[in-house]
């Protein structure tokens, strides 16, 4: 029910004085007693509004911290209540979102609908109609597919509210009708019925339809006999000030004064709805000074208006200062009634309430005749103003109920239309599904013979260098026997014959031995350097060995330089042991710089490649190089030859790292772990 409060307001710009009830929340009872606490402070109007919106936001983060169910969604609507109380709404609606995206994930239609129903309130406050109607629209469709009744209805009445504040009171008769035509068929339903018929005995009072208004608002007053409505709600004096009103608009004054009275003595008004103290204090100050009495006047005047200025009620000041206006013109004092149409009419301004402005212009052009031309001729303006933008908004309520059942029906279509679209592609996702895994498996297939076939031939491979490694020892044993006789059939048989001799010499002279003495010891120099030539035949067959792997490189680096024109660098640490590196890791480094080569001359179109092999801690390191045009490792799938690469590198349980960017070449490393201390000591 927090709509009473904008009708309060809004009746107040048409003279109107009538008011609707003033609902506070109806708390559902909450486990926690902090949540409790938090929430019934922040409901305390005795409280400054500082530590109630402090308490509301202590409530919010306690809310927000519990599980997102449907407690919790009834609990963020207390929140937003309070908000909405308070006047804050920026919060209100941060809440009230809030709400409505999590009733939206959890596909919560009731608290989606009602959560449409705040949105609507809160744009209705900040007078943005068009989207405040939307809104009531969007619920109502929702209440209505989940056949609740009772909110429907309501819905109802909020648009029919919204409806008479725009100055449509057919289509709002309409809107409440339909309310009721639910209502009637429902239980425990006055609180509603009596907004009802208060809204329809509010729209007969501005069509002048005075009999039927008095009616409502008699049949409004008889159904707060059902003591479940909280008399706190001050209804019965919202019903008799509004009973007072058409009497004051019929000029039964009398009357009107008797049920103003009424509603002023209705016990604790003033505490539990000062707003509605105010207008009736003003309607009734203004009835008696329409019988011409003077008691309490123009006091009652001034304390109705002190009050809706400390309140912010603009429209109720507006009000108050007209009625003022006219007071001081029935007592002769022109300046005093000059001075506040004067004050209404910038406050109505300021306001850009167009009612507001037509009411001080009616006054100020009756109470200064000298410039009563150039008003009515405003007046004239605004008033044509105001019928046309009454006018556009009623169709333009009409066209946005049009367009959203356009929408809804054409969505309805689209649902048909995309069933048939989602079986189609479902079958089509299961036909493509089916190729995939088809063709994966064939891939899967070839890659496996592929592997199969290269497991093959690096066999091959270490086969052939195992042979060539056996024919290289066989070299070397015959090489070695070779050695060994020419050691004993030569060098150790020409020594024995030179000991011998050497023996020999003690048997004869000393001239003649110095002689053959020097002729030995020739002999042995030329011994000596049999013995060196050996030894550097033996050496040059380990390097030659020890090397072969080198050789083979070099071979293809030859090959290279005579058939690409690219300058081609290469570079072996020395600190590298190739006699400890195993044949398959050999194997595989050669075809994997054969790969590299054979990539860069087909697709780098480089100047210079260098290769290099280096030697860290426990790792071999080959890295090749090229200045060409580069290409985006991360767009670019791996073809068939830097997965070979990767392949032969994974075999040596090594890694493989390419850099690579356009227009900045290539960079292959491949990185292979070795432990040569441990094969050295092996050996």
């Amino acid at each position: 029910m927090k709509n009473n409060y904008l009708i309060l307001f809004f009746l107040c710009i048409v003279f109107s004085g009538c008011t609707k009830k003033n609902q506070k929340d109806k708390n559902v009872s909450l486990s926690k007693d902090s949540l409790a606490t938090y929430l019934s402070l922040a409901s305390d109007i005795n409280l400054p509004f500082k530590y109630r919106q402090q308490y509301n936001k202590k409530a919010l983060n306690t809310i927000l911290e519990q599980k997102d169910d449907s407690i919790n969604k009834v609990n963020l609507f207390k929140v937003a209540n309070r908000y909405y109380n308070m006047n804050d709404w920026k919060s209100y609606l941060q809440t009230t979102k809030l709400i409505l995206e999590r009733a939206t994930n959890s596909r919560d239609s009731i608290h989606m609908a009602k959560s449409y129903s705040y949105l609507g309130d809160y744009y209705r406050s900040q007078s943005i109609s068009d989207s405040s109607f939307l809104n009531y629209f969007k619920a109502e469709k929702i209440y209505l597919k989940i056949n609740d009744r009772t909110n429907l209805a309501k819905t109802f009445l909020d648009k029919a509210n919204l409806q008479y504040n725009g100055g449509d009171y057919f289509e709002s008769e309409i809107s409440v009708f339909k309310a009721l035509r639910i209502l009637k068929k429902e239980n425990n339903v006055n609180d509603v019925l009596y907004d009802c018929y208060n809204l329809l005995g509010i729209l007969y009072n501005e069509q002048e339809e005075y009999g039927k208004a008095l009616e409502l608002h008699e049949m409004a007053l008889n159904t707060l006999a059902d003591k479940s409505i909280p008399a706190d709600f001050q209804l019965e004096a919202t019903s008799l000030n509004n009973i007072g009103f058409v009497y004051l608009r019929m000029q039964n004054y009398s009357k009107a004064k008797l049920y103003f009275q009424q509603s002023l003595n209705q016990k604790n008004l003033f505490e539990e709805n000062t707003t509605l103290y105010a207008i009736v204090l003003d309607n009734l100050a203004y009835s008696k000074f329409k019988l011409k009495q003077s008691d309490g006047l123009p006091k009652q005047f001034f304390e109705a208006l002190k009050i809706r200025d400390s309140l912010g009620l603009k429209s109720g000041v507006i009000l108050n200062k007209i009625h003022l206006s006219e007071y001081y013109a029935f007592k002769k004092d022109t300046f005093k009634a000059i001075q506040y149409s004067k004050q209404a009419l910038a406050l109505s301004k300021n306001s850009n309430k167009i009612r507001n402005i037509l009411e001080a212009l009616k006054q100020i052009a009756v109470v200064d005749p000298v410039n009563a031309s150039a008003y009515s001729r405003e007046y004239i303006q605004l008033n044509d103003k105001m019928l046309k933008a009454e006018r556009n908004m009623g169709e333009k309520f009409s066209r946005i109920e049009y367009e959203t059942s356009e929408i809804k029906d054409q969505n309805s279509n689209l649902q048909e239309k995309n069933k048939t679209l989602v079986y189609v592609f479902s079958i089509c996702t299961l036909v493509g599904l089916f190729f995939y895994v088809y063709k994966t498996q064939q891939a899967k297939n070839r890659e496996l013979i592929f592997k199969q076939q290269q497991q093959i031939a690096n066999e091959d491979i270490y086969n052939l260098m195992i042979s060539q490694q056996n024919d290289i020892e066989m070299t070397r044993i015959r090489e070695k026997k070779k050695v060994a006789q020419e050691l004993h059939d030569g060098v150790l048989g020409r020594m024995f014959g030179v000991r011998i001799s050497l023996d020999s010499l003690d048997k004869i002279d000393e001239a003649e031995a110095a002689l053959k003495r020097k002729k030995y010891l020739t002999e042995l120099k030329n011994i000596e350097e049999d013995i060196r030539e050996i030894s550097h035949d033996l050496n040059r067959e380990k390097s030659e060995l020890i090397n072969n792997f080198v050789l083979i490189l070099n071979k293809l680096f030859d090959n290279q330089q005579n058939t690409y024109p690219s300058r081609l660098i290469t570079a072996f640490d020395s600190q590298i042991k190739w006699e400890l590196v195993s044949n398959a890791v050999k194997i595989n480094l050669y075809r994997i710089v054969q790969e590299a080569l054979q990539n860069c001359n087909k697709y780098a179109k480089a100047k210079t490649i260098t290769v290099e092999f280096k030697s860290e801690i426990n790792y071999l390191i080959l890295s090749v190089f090229d200045d060409g045009v580069g290409f985006n490792p991360q767009r670019t799938k791996n073809g068939i030859g830097l997965h070979n690469i990767e392949y032969r590198a994974a075999e040596c349980k090594g890694s493989v790292t390419i850099k690579s960017a356009k227009g900045e070449g290539t960079l292959l490393l491949v990185k292979i772990p070795i432990d040569q201390k441990i094969n050295l000591h092996k050996k």
